[in-house]
């Protein structure tokens, strides 16, 4: 019976003893009890590792692949996605620090690496380095246009402002870009993108936009897959405002034209509208939007050729182009008697030359015009007629459907 108590005093003062010199599970130096009331020795403190992906060496790895680090038995302290001349790949890290994510694309043809520092339980630092390669482009597409641009439209537009993109070559990945075309503004906004072919994607809003809106577009297309082996060659920034909103209406059969601005009616304008006749002849039905204001335009009649009957060559002052197949409000000195009461012109809004000073110092590019009373509809892609569409319509060619804009910080 001694010997046994002997024993087990022995195997008391070794778990004593191994309580007072090792670390715990949880990193401290402290023992603890379990269930059954014994004491069980701590463990030592974990050192820290990271993983990352992709894997260390590997190549051809597609540029819209994410970059991911994460931190075992630690947290993350810095990382580091350094291209070279392809620069820094911009990330962000989790809430608890144990993970960490890129967040834009990579460029084709690089070599990126990865950096790593972690910190341990046991308060130790490690320091991972990795590398890989991106797959290589065969060819890169870039922005030809975009409107609105400081030249053509100038920085403040219309509540009916769609923002238009042309590529320089086709584009078939159009999720892909899509997903690339980052549209911030500073009051809530909710819109879509819309394909009308492989080199043109516009977006507007579900409705007007809101007056006084500051509006940024983020073009973030450098590295993106814009089909096989084609990739976006850079960046493109747009920043643009809002102003003020102006909606002008008018019928062709009550022949007047009235702007509100802010709501508020601030000009009434008789007008004359397209004669008709011949369907050429007849002002389209529909939401125009100012396209440009020109001081001066030489206009021709319209499949007319010289020496034809009906061939015409006018010089006209202080027009606002509305579509693209020839429409414009301008100044009519000659069918002034005709204003407000009949229509005689070959498809143009007729308004006296006083009216016409007026409408093109006060119309922003993108002002809403809304024209009713004709036969003849204005076709979605005569002009900027975007807002012929209905919603449904608009997201049929939109690849990622309708969601809010990115508000400013």
């Amino acid at each position: 019976m001694g010997r046994v108590a002997c024993g087990s005093a022995g195997l008391l003062a070794l778990a004593l003893l191994a309580a007072c010199s090792a670390a715990g599970a949880d990193g401290s130096s402290e023992a603890r009890t379990d269930t059954a009331g014994l004491v069980v020795p701590p463990m030592a403190a974990s050192a820290a590792s990271v993983v990352v992906s992709p894997l260390d060496k590997a190549g051809n790895i597609p540029t819209d692949q994410t970059v991911a680090v994460s931190a075992r038995s630690g947290t993350l302290k810095s990382v580091k996605v350094d291209g070279g001349k392809a620069g820094d790949l911009p990330g962000v890290l989790s809430a608890d620090r144990t993970r960490w994510r890129s967040t834009r694309t990579a460029r084709p043809g690089a070599t990126y690496t990865v950096t790593s520092v972690a910190v341990g339980a046991d308060g130790k630092r490690a320091e991972t380095t990795s590398t890989f390669s991106t797959v290589r482009a065969g060819k890169v597409f870039d922005v030809e246009a975009m409107t609105p641009n400081k030249d053509d439209t100038g920085l403040t537009v219309g509540v009916g402002m769609p923002i238009m993109i042309t590529f320089d070559r086709p584009v078939t990945d159009r999720v892909s870009v899509e997903r690339n075309l980052v549209v911030h503004s500073s009051k809530p906004v909710e819109g879509a993108w819309h394909w009308f072919d492989e080199r043109h994607v516009d977006f507007r809003p579900t409705h007007y936009w809101p007056a006084r809106t500051n509006v940024r577009m983020e073009a973030r297309l450098a590295g993106v897959r814009g089909g096989d082996g084609l990739y976006g060659r850079r960046d493109v920034t747009l920043d643009f405002k809002i102003g003020r909103s102006q909606i002008t209406k008018g019928s062709t059969r009550d022949h007047v034209l009235t702007v509100r601005r802010d709501g508020r009616k601030i000009r009434t304008m008789p007008m004359s509208a397209g004669q008709g006749g011949q369907w050429k002849y007849y002002t389209t039905s529909g939401i125009h939007l100012a396209m440009s204001r020109e001081r001066v335009t030489i206009m021709t009649s319209p499949g007319i050729g010289p020496g034809s009957p009906g061939y015409y060559r006018l010089t006209v002052y202080n027009t606002v182009r509305i579509s693209n197949s020839g429409e414009y409000v301008h100044s009519a000195p000659w069918s002034v008697g005709s204003q407000g009461n009949s229509n005689v012109s070959h498809g143009c809004v007729n308004v006296s030359p006083s009216h016409a000073a007026w409408f093109i110092k006060n119309t922003l590019i993108g002002d809403p015009i809304i024209i009713t009373g004709s036969p003849r509809e204005l076709e979605p892609t005569n002009g900027w007629g975007h807002w012929q569409e209905s919603w449904k319509q608009w997201l049929k060619w939109s690849s990622l459907k309708a969601g809010p804009t990115v508000l400013f910080g």
